[in-house]
Parts: C-alpha cells; sequence; structure tokens
C-alpha cells in the first residue's frame, strides 16, 4: 500500500530561505497556484525535473528562472 504523502508546513517561506530547493509535482503545484498538471508542463518545459529512482523532484530555481522569461514588465 503506498504511503500517504506529508503535507509540508510553512512550504512557501523555506523555499524563499532556501532551505527547500527540490520539491514534488504536489508540492510545486500548490507553491505556484497552479493546477498538478501545468505545473508538471512548467517543470519539464524549464528543464527543472530530476529523476531519482521513483521519486520526481524540481528545482524551484530552474521554475522561477524559466516563468521570469514571461513577465509583462514594461508593457
Amino acid at each position: 500500500m503506498p504511503k500517504a504523502r506529508v503535507e509540508v508546513p510553512q512550504l512557501e517561506e523555506k523555499v524563499k530561505a532556501g532551505k527547500k530547493k527540490f520539491v514534488s509535482y504536489a508540492e510545486g503545484a500548490e507553491l505556484y497556484s497552479l493546477g498538478l498538471h501545468t505545473f508538471q508542463e512548467i517543470a519539464k518545459d524549464a528543464g527543472a525535473v530530476y529523476k531519482v529512482k521513483r521519486r520526481v523532484i524540481v528545482n524551484t530555481e530552474k521554475v522561477d528562472i524559466f516563468l521570469e522569461n514571461f513577465c509583462e514588465c514594461g508593457m
């Protein structure tokens, strides 16, 4: 039987403080306020997906850099 996922308290603060650079798809979707499928697509497009055995983790720094390219600043 698969283990239940545990919610990480203060996830956003940990990522911003650099204490948690890698997140799961579910944590990333929660962190970026996106749907799971949308976050998965963005993470893959950003080249931020790492597979460790049977686990997939996402580098939040790469996702941040990728998302900055879509900034509508100065329009």
